[in-house]
C-alpha cells in the first residue's frame, strides 16, 4: 500500500514536467523505496549515490554552519540531479535534463517531498 502511494506521487511528479527524466524515493541507507526510472539507470547505483551525496551534503552544511541541509543540487553539462529531504528517513531524488526550468522543478519537487513525508509518517 505504502509503495503504491509513493509510486503514485512519483508518477504525478514525473508528469508535471517533460524536463524530469527520472525520480525516486530512497531511504537514507540508499535503498530504493519507489522509482520512476527509464531503462538504463541502475536503481541500486542511483540509491547508493544518493545516500552518499545526502550524507556529504548534511556534513558539509553542518561543518560550514549552514544549518540543516534541505537540498543537494548537482549540475552537469547534460542536466541536473536534485536531492531533497522527504522525511527523516528518506530523500527524493530527481534527474532533469539540461533545459529544465529549475524554479518550477524546485516547486514541484518540494510539493512531492511534502506528500512523501506524509506517507512515510
Amino acid at each position: 500500500m505504502r509503495a503504491e502511494m509513493l509510486t503514485s506521487i512519483l508518477r504525478n511528479l514525473n508528469g508535471t514536467s517533460a524536463d524530469i527524466e527520472a525520480c525516486a524515493v530512497i531511504s537514507i541507507d540508499g535503498l530504493m523505496m519507489a522509482a520512476q526510472m527509464p531503462h538504463g539507470l541502475d536503481e541500486d547505483r542511483v540509491g547508493a549515490m544518493s545516500a552518499a551525496m545526502l550524507s556529504l551534503g548534511e556534513r558539509t552544511a553542518k561543518e560550514l554552519a549552514r544549518g540543516v541541509m534541505e537540498q543537494v543540487l548537482v549540475k552537469g553539462d547534460k542536466g541536473y540531479i536534485l536531492m531533497t529531504n522527504a522525511s527523516k528517513d528518506a530523500v527524493l531524488t530527481v534527474v532533469a535534463n539540461a533545459n529544465a526550468r529549475l524554479g518550477l522543478i524546485f516547486f514541484d519537487v518540494r510539493k512531492a517531498a511534502d506528500e512523501i513525508g506524509k506517507v512515510l509518517v
